[in-house]
């Protein structure tokens, strides 16, 4: 894997308004259709003013960090988050905001990672992507795009108005970690039901100030750690002893995101509830998570949560799963004490749940 890096010709004279910095990822996005290979391929962003050619307009100095091969976000690891944030890191000081595009299939997962990996983050970082390749006719890439680009470059009394991870598409900016995919053949694609946007877009952008995360009075850091030994258990009707049992008894598991029904329900049956007891002695910490869009876990409100809450399970409150794995991966790669890591767990460390 290599990084190149392309400089965009654009109109910005000596002093332009902002410094942009876009990491091309991979996805659709990025896609025109070659003729002679007739399929979707990676275009050169030497060429990208060609496509958009709207670029050529903006007063900002754009530079474009294209990972080659581009990573269908469906392989996206671990690995590809840490290589990111120091991507981010390196360049911090140098650019005045970020654009990652990146593949939406796991976007929301990427932009939770990044998140907990950008601590005191004062810039932005926004993600965007498209459902269509921008060398189609009929694509949302352009816009995306675009609107990225003047959100991460717009400041006010000389500071970033949005200092976090954001996705922005189809006229909404959501807070990455808030966000999940809802829509695979629709341009609005993302939605985040537990928090508001942070802006939305139309003839202006419309910023909701009061949403958006205060700037840090610390000095950011880009984190390098993360752990894999993390799991999703999703309940379901008629789950079986044989199913649990392979996830909460997967060698070396540390943690586990559990998606119960409704309000943070779960079966009680002897079987299941051994089981997870087991998981919790060994020091597996176990993060409840509701398999609902909106509301909320309440551990304890139905007596099929009550006991979850006594056994020393997390509850999430509205935290999406998305937002749930990558924190677990976050806490869990930091070689905490098992007080320290479950302190975390149960805070809101970037804005991703409401406490």
């Amino acid at each position: 894997m290599q990084v190149v890096k392309v400089d965009i010709d654009t109109a910005a004279p000596l002093h332009p308004e902002a410094s942009i910095l876009i990491i091309y990822t991979g996805g659709t996005v990025g896609m025109v259709f070659d003729d002679k290979e007739q399929h979707l391929v990676p275009f050169n962003f030497s060429q990208i003013t060609e496509h958009v050619p709207e670029l050529r307009q903006f007063n900002y100095l754009l530079t474009v960090l294209s990972i080659e091969p581009a990573i269908d976000s469906s392989n996206v690891s671990v690995q590809d988050w840490l290589m990111l944030a120091r991507l981010i890191e390196e360049n911090y000081e140098k650019y005045d905001g970020f654009v990652v595009l990146h593949g939406t299939d796991t976007m929301a997962y990427s932009a939770s990672a990044m998140s907990y990996l950008l601590e005191n983050l004062q810039k932005p970082v926004i993600f965007t992507g498209a459902q269509v390749p921008i060398g189609r006719i009929r694509t949302d890439a352009r816009e995306n795009l675009i609107t990225a680009l003047q959100i991460a470059a717009t400041k006010e009394n000389g500071r970033s108005v949005v200092p976090e991870v954001c996705i922005y598409f189809r006229n909404l900016l959501l807070r990455g970690n808030r966000s999940k995919k809802v829509e695979s053949s629709h341009f609005d694609a993302f939605k985040s039901d537990n928090y508001p946007p942070l802006a939305e877009t139309g003839i202006d952008i419309e910023y909701s100030y009061e949403h958006i995360l205060p700037h840090p009075q610390h000095v950011f850091r880009a984190h390098q750690q993360m752990s894999d030994k993390v799991a999703i258990l999703k309940l379901f009707p008629g789950i079986t002893r044989q199913v649990v049992q392979s996830i909460l008894q997967a060698p070396g598991l540390q943690g586990v995101v559990l998606e119960t029904f409704g309000s943070g329900n779960a079966p009680s049956t002897p079987w299941f509830l051994e089981l997870l007891q087991d998981a919790l002695n060994r020091g597996v910490h176990v993060l409840n998570v509701s398999q609902c869009d909106e509301g909320r876990v309440v551990q304890g409100q139905y007596e099929t949560s009550t006991h979850l809450l006594h056994m020393g399970v997390i509850g999430g409150a509205d935290i999406t799963t998305e937002a749930a794995i990558t924190k677990l991966m976050f806490v869990l790669g930091q070689d905490l004490e098992p007080g320290q890591a479950k302190m975390l767990l149960c805070e809101n460390l970037r804005g991703e749940l409401s406490v």
